[in-house]
């Protein structure tokens, strides 16, 4: 069950309180009787690193590169070097 935090706009109270989805929201202050609201918090999940997704569940068949969105560099032409062919058969 998630824990909601909730504001008196009367008095200024904050409480937090474990509540289902289902329930009703918290709408009078316990202390005033003034009207309560929902507060939106951070929450403590955070992500860190070089990326969760990628380690995790990127396709096998994409390169990091290519998930990070850096284009491939280009590769040097190699030069392949052609040997004359042996003539196989002998002169006499």
């Amino acid at each position: 069950m998630p824990i909601y935090e909730y504001e008196c706009l009367n008095c200024g109270k904050q409480c937090e309180l474990i509540q289902k989805f289902d329930e009703e929201p918290l709408s009078v202050c316990s202390d005033c009787g003034g009207h309560m609201h929902k507060l939106i918090s951070h929450t403590s999940f955070i992500l860190k690193g070089s990326g969760w997704y990628v380690t995790d569940y990127a396709r096998p068949d994409k390169k990091k590169s290519e998930v990070y969105g850096e284009k491939p560099s280009a590769k040097p032409k190699s030069k392949t070097e052609t040997k004359p062919k042996a003539e196989a058969t002998a002169k006499n």
